[in-house]
């Protein structure tokens, strides 16, 4: 990753861009970085990371007008594969050059972002099942890390096999929904951990959070949760069931854990709201129409 940053930072300066680096080196470091670009007032901020550090940044920037600009750098790149940048594979060996060029020069648009528990967040926000995954894979071993998906595969369906449902109350604007529930996903975009399109009506700039809701009562429910998520046939089962709003609540009968964008949370209840049109992105010019609602 480092030999690219050179080919990087000329490319954007033979685009007129000057440009200054930072390395992060503690958590919170990018947050406090990303309001610092807002307070000089800087165009953009690109962020080569994974989604850890994405979320940090949006923290700091959400509200603001200073664009995001995301390379895939690290792990997950959940948000550079939802926009379709190129990432780490045979077809490209240079995925930050590869994706700075689609980059720039570029369109900006206004999106949505989440708001859970006052932190805000850009893809999803999860309790239950996924977020006893994330809890258990911090911090993460070199082996899970060679390992990458393939580790939360194999958490997910160990944690799932001693999961039970707990009874939830979801409050969606003014609508009550009662389940016994094994995980619950916020989205506000489609593709989640990057991999399957949970979400499939998720738009980035509609107004509109997307509830995904999976219930059940035990083992069985929870291992055909896990592999619903991760094979995308969870559409098909009766269990699961989807809705949208701009404000959600959710209380639980036990403390069920909490993640947003893939960071811990800690437990419920929580309170979610969608925040409109609060963040520029720079995006390719080759994105799927299909995640905008204009």
């Amino acid at each position: 990753m480092q030999r690219e940053l050179p080919s990087v930072l000329s490319h954007l300066e033979d685009h007129g861009w000057r440009v200054t680096l930072h390395l992060t080196k503690q958590p919170g470091e990018a947050t406090a970085l990303a309001q610092q670009a807002r307070r000089e007032g800087l165009d953009a901020i690109f962020v080569v990371g994974g989604d850890g550090t994405v979320n940090e940044v949006i923290n700091g920037l959400a509200e603001g007008v200073v664009a995001l600009g995301v390379l895939p750098g690290g792990t997950g790149n959940a948000w550079a594969k939802e926009l379709g940048l190129p990432t780490r594979s045979p077809r490209h060996w240079s995925p930050l050059v590869d994706s700075v060029k689609v980059l720039v020069p570029g369109t900006i648009r206004r999106i949505d972002v989440g708001k859970a528990n006052g932190r805000y967040f850009l893809q999803w926000a999860g309790l239950g099942l996924d977020a006893e995954v994330t809890y258990a894979m911090e911090p993460r071993s070199r082996r899970q890390r060679r390992l990458g998906a393939l580790a939360y595969v194999v958490a997910g369906v160990s944690i799932a096999s001693t999961m039970a449902g707990i009874r939830t109350r979801i409050y969606i604007d003014d609508q009550l929904i009662y389940r016994r529930s094994i995980l619950v996903v916020i989205s506000n975009s489609q593709l989640y951990g990057g991999k399957v399109r949970i979400a499939t009506d998720a738009r980035l700039d509609d107004g509109l959070l997307d509830v995904n809701v999976f219930a059940g009562t035990g083992f069985c429910s929870a291992i055909r949760t896990a592999l619903g998520v991760i094979t995308g046939l969870h559409v098909r089962d009766p269990r699961y069931s989807a809705y949208q709003g701009r404000s959600i609540r959710i209380e639980t009968d036990k403390p069920m854990a909490l993640h947003v964008d893939g960071e811990p949370l800690g437990t419920t209840p929580l309170e979610c709201e969608v925040v409109p049109r609060a963040l520029s992105i720079l995006i390719p010019g080759n994105i799927r129409p299909e995640l905008f609602a204009e």
